[in-house]
């Protein structure tokens, strides 16, 4: 019933899918953009570094709270409204920070409900791509969206140092701010949410999936995944300044080159899901690269220097590429009923290991111990092997075509 209308509005949905990526992009280069703004936090605002950090948690503090929340908001509203809403309110709450909000307590409560706010496109964002494109094409789609994040770090990284160098640290985050706001009118002018399945024959709401095991091991395998993607964002930079002596610019540069190295690799495993009609073998697969390839790293720094840079590489566009599978193999377990929170609890739980990973990785390390810590990471890639519900996924596919 519902492939009629999908293929009647099969021409619109790459539209709706460019402006979910927009908005992704828009609510990424806040996100992620606040920490380029360190240096004017503690010039301009005369914060210290501490209370700086504090700034830069605020949104990803209130993205963990609320994105469940916005996800059941998207199943039972839509996704235009979510979006729009969201994007909205958080671009207002950002652009009220310009006009001379200074002290630490109101700043951070500002920014942690931006970041709440902002939390909206995450579920609603992918909920669309799973509404609107067919299974044997949904996976390049929902590639194409999750590339919304090195995008929105590049566009932070281009344009808000520059703005706060020309002129203060609420200059520069004006950007964002309008950026938000104009991606949630395009949102409410151009999105159409998707068709909703028909009511049951006792117009009950649907079974939860969550009373099977299956989601619970795509979140859990998830989780593990993102440890080693976690690893080498905090850590290899570093690890490149002060183990091979690189400059903080060519490591930067090097680092921007993988990321869009990681965006196509994000592509490319949507592409391969598509084609072999399955998400969840494909990312058992990169599990087992992702486990590979952070063993050399960590036998490249104890032996051989040249290796780890080669390695390192490699990692950082393998440990990424897996993202998309589970957020698609999510919603597809999940059905278009739960899947806005499903989502969202997908996400809760890869932010929440992305976050605690840096400082506990870090106690590991100390001041050297580098090898140790890359060889610990690799433990959790082979951790999501065993928990990737393959022969699920495929009974579930089994029992939807039959």
């Amino acid at each position: 019933m519902v492939e009629p209308e999908r293929t009647a509005a099969s021409g619109r949905r790459w539209l709706i899918l460019v402006i979910g990526l927009l908005a992704q992009t828009a609510s990424c280069s806040f996100l992620y953009g606040v920490p380029f703004l360190v240096p004017a936090m503690r010039t301009t605002e005369g914060l210290s570094l501490a209370q700086a950090g504090t700034v830069v948690a605020a949104p990803s503090v209130g993205l963990l709270l609320t994105l469940i929340a916005w996800g059941a908001a998207a199943d039972r509203f839509g996704e235009r409204l979510i979006m729009a809403l969201g994007l909205g309110l958080s671009g207002l709450l950002l652009l009220g920070t310009t006009f001379g909000l200074r002290e630490l307590g109101p700043l951070f409560a500002c920014y942690l409900l931006a970041g709440a706010a902002s939390a909206s496109v995450n579920a609603a964002s992918g909920r669309v791509v799973m509404g609107w494109f067919s299974p044997s094409e949904r996976g390049m789609a929902m590639g194409i969206r999750q590339t919304a994040q090195p995008l929105g770090v590049g566009i932070a990284a281009l344009a808000l140092p520059p703005l706060a160098q020309a002129g203060d640290f609420a200059t520069a985050m004006a950007f964002p701010a309008v950026f938000m706001l104009l991606a949630a009118l395009l949102v409410a002018l151009l999105v159409r949410d998707p068709p909703r399945p028909p009511a049951g024959p006792d117009g009950g709401k649907p079974r939860s999936p969550y009373r099977a095991p299956t989601l619970w091991r795509v979140h859990g395998a998830s989780a593990a995944l993102v440890i080693p993607q976690a690893a080498v964002a905090a850590f290899a930079p570093v690890y490149l300044v002060t183990v091979h002596g690189w400059s903080a610019l060519a490591a930067g540069w090097f680092f921007a080159a993988v990321q869009a190295l990681g965006a196509c690799g994000r592509l490319a495993s949507g592409y391969w899901s598509d084609r072999v009609g399955s998400r969840l073998r494909p990312m058992r697969q990169l599990a087992v690269a992702s486990s590979a390839v952070m063993l050399v790293v960590a036998v490249g720094d104890a032996s051989w220097p040249w290796l780890v840079v080669v390695a390192l590489a490699l990692a950082a566009v393998i440990t990424v590429s897996d993202n998309g599978l589970g957020f698609t193999a999510t919603a597809e377990l999940a059905g278009i009923s739960w899947a806005g929170r499903a989502m969202g609890a997908q996400n809760t739980g890869q932010n929440l290991f992305a976050a605690l990973t840096p400082p506990l990785l870090g106690l590991v390390i100390g001041d050297s111990r580098y090898a140790l810590a890359f060889a610990l990471v690799a433990v959790f890639p082979l951790a999501a092997i065993w928990l990737t519900p393959v022969r699920a996924e495929e009974a579930a596919t089994a029992a939807r075509t039959s």
